[in-house]
């Protein structure tokens, strides 16, 4: 039986770019099973802290350790762009991808990567260049790809920013079921109504650090920071 990657531990990680303080010091644990949401205000950390945990930044200090060897996680944990990244190649063969580098034969990739692309709500884009479909359609795509290995970690980085309501509401049916089917999701949104419907737990961060932590009613019932209660208000904070 192969060992699970989580728990994800944070020892007082920082990160700086050019002598600057951009992250930390964090520590926390990232567990096994639900949806945790990053919430903060823009610059708070929130991307930078998804990126440091899915190992897309060098850590100026502290550390971080999955329960197995780091090398082990890569191919079961997975990215999603605010802005969604497209290849030169169809629908289809974009959702493929992942699995056709893996060495599956690309016919049976493709069938997966269909199967995968009618699930989201692709399924009539299929041979469609990808560059020319809608952004809300780009995203599903570029979710649909993330999700082709099953990942055990799947991070997004506000994967509704700029999408109407319809196109919030199909990625956040796709991402309960993922959440449902055992994938741990890890997401930042700027948008509260949002997170009091996926959140199991929340990560509030300013000036970056996560100055609150705790279950999603909790946080939203009785925030215990005063920049949390001014965020969840919508007041603007200092």
């Amino acid at each position: 039986m192969v060992a699970a990657i989580l728990p994800l531990v944070l020892d007082e990680i920082v990160l700086r770019r050019q002598g600057r303080r951009i992250l930390g010091p964090v520590s926390l644990n990232v567990e096994a099973g639900g949806i945790t949401i990053l919430m903060g205000p823009n610059g708070s950390g929130k991307t930078s802290l998804l990126r440091a945990m899915h190992g897309l930044e060098r850590l100026s200090a502290g550390s971080l350790h999955w329960r197995v060897p780091e090398i082990e996680t890569r191919a079961r944990q997975a990215f999603v762009f605010q802005s969604p990244i497209v290849l030169r190649r169809s629908v289809v063969d974009n959702i493929a991808y992942p699995l056709i580098l893996d060495g599956m034969s690309r016919k049976a990739a493709r069938a997966l990567a269909a199967a995968r692309a009618e699930e989201v709500g692709l399924g009539e884009l299929l041979g469609r260049p990808a560059q020319v479909i809608s952004g809300g359609e780009k995203q599903k795509l570029a979710l649909a790809r993330a999700l082709m290995r099953e990942p055990e970690v799947l991070f997004l980085d506000e994967p509704c920013a700029n999408l109407d309501p319809r196109a919030m509401r199909d990625i956040e049916t796709i991402l309960r079921k993922a959440a449902d089917a055992g994938t741990k999701i890890v997401m930042s949104t700027h948008d509260s109504g949002q997170a009091r419907r996926l959140a199991q737990d929340i990560l509030f961060l300013c000036d970056g650090r996560v100055i609150e932590a705790a279950p999603s009613d909790a946080f939203f019932a009785l925030p215990k920071t005063p920049e949390a209660r001014a965020h969840i208000n919508g007041d603007l904070l200092p």
